[in-house]
């Protein structure tokens, strides 16, 4: 660990790895923030099971994050250092009682202050689904990537992958693939050929993150083993099917038009994931006055340094 980090890390007056019941499972989370009157940032993260950007391994290596607010790093079961396999017993509910619980825990630690959620893709399933169960207990929230309808199955995908150069060969599996009965090997011809070749994930002008500091840092993490480090990609995810089954059928229009908190939406201009027309779509259609969204030029579904500026800028709005 280099001494910036050390001196971050000794710097925080809040930086303790908690181990708490989550939905029946002990789990390791990570609390840090440079003194304890901050608001509270609990970040849920995408994949499932890809504990990217926040993650446990990451402490003392955010300090503008944890100058301003309290955050709190969760690696969901099945990944990071709460890694185990997740079968086809796991549902999405299974999750977002995980995240009512850990909701639970952190505001009986910090009563009194504000406490704001902040997802990425596959939790902004989570934070939609928890915000009405946990409108009491949560201040706002904002997300990247928000999951709405259609992941994968429209018609933007097939008309992106049309115009791209991706083998006919792909192309004929992803159009005769089908939502009620797609495997994990159609999901990741999708995932790979957006990937490869339009700039659904990654905009080719987006001014990327430095993810090679970041790997780095999670190597010499203060409370990562190397096991923990390989879980953050090689993890208990690995097969199920059971998450996607309902990701792919999941509509959460009704549930975003009843937050009853502050929910900010921040897309990718190129997103084609988590569709950012549908994300315009349904916040413009919206009469809630707690929804809305703002869109980041040359960004794709995974955020790059502007998405990332956007983030840090809202999270404030809502401090």
């Amino acid at each position: 660990m280099n001494k910036k980090r050390r001196a971050v890390i000794e710097g925080n007056q809040v930086s303790e790895l908690l181990t708490l019941n989550l939905g029946g499972y002990e789990q390791k989370v990570l609390i840090e923030g440079k003194n304890k009157e901050l608001p509270v940032v609990i970040t849920l993260h995408g994949g499932p099971g890809t504990p990217i950007p926040f993650s446990v391994g990451c402490r003392g290596l955010f300090p503008e994050f944890t100058d301003k607010f309290i955050m709190v790093y969760w690696d969901q079961l099945g990944c990071g250092i709460n890694n185990r396999k997740i079968d086809e017993s796991f549902k999405i509910s299974t999750f977002v009682n995980m995240t009512a619980d850990l909701i639970d825990r952190i505001k009986e630690k910090f009563p009194e202050n504000k406490l704001i959620l902040f997802a990425t893709s596959w939790g902004s399933v989570l934070s939609a689904l928890v915000s009405a169960e946990k409108s009491d207990a949560i201040d706002g929230i904002v997300v990247s990537g928000q999951i709405i309808k259609n992941v994968f199955f429209n018609d933007e995908v097939v008309n992106a992958l049309e115009a791209s150069a991706a083998p006919r060969k792909k192309l004929e599996i992803i159009k005769n693939a089908k939502p009620e009965t797609a495997n994990s090997t159609e999901l990741q011809t999708i995932s790979s050929c957006l990937t490869k070749y339009t700039d659904a994930y990654n905009n080719k002008n987006c001014k990327k993150a430095p993810m090679g500091k970041m790997i780095m840092g999670l190597m010499t993490s203060p409370d990562y083993t190397f096991m923990d480090f390989k879980a953050v990609v090689d993890n208990g995810y690995k097969g199920n099917v059971s998450l996607w089954n309902e990701i792919l059928k999941i509509d959460l229009t009704e549930t975003l038009n009843a937050v009853k908190m502050p929910y900010y939406i921040i897309q990718g201009e190129t997103d084609i994931v988590a569709s950012t027309n549908v994300v315009k779509s349904v916040v413009e259609k919206s009469d809630n006055k707690n929804l809305r969204y703002a869109v980041v030029e040359n960004t794709g579904h995974f955020p790059g340094v502007e998405m990332m500026d956007k983030i840090f800028e809202s999270l404030s709005e809502l401090s």
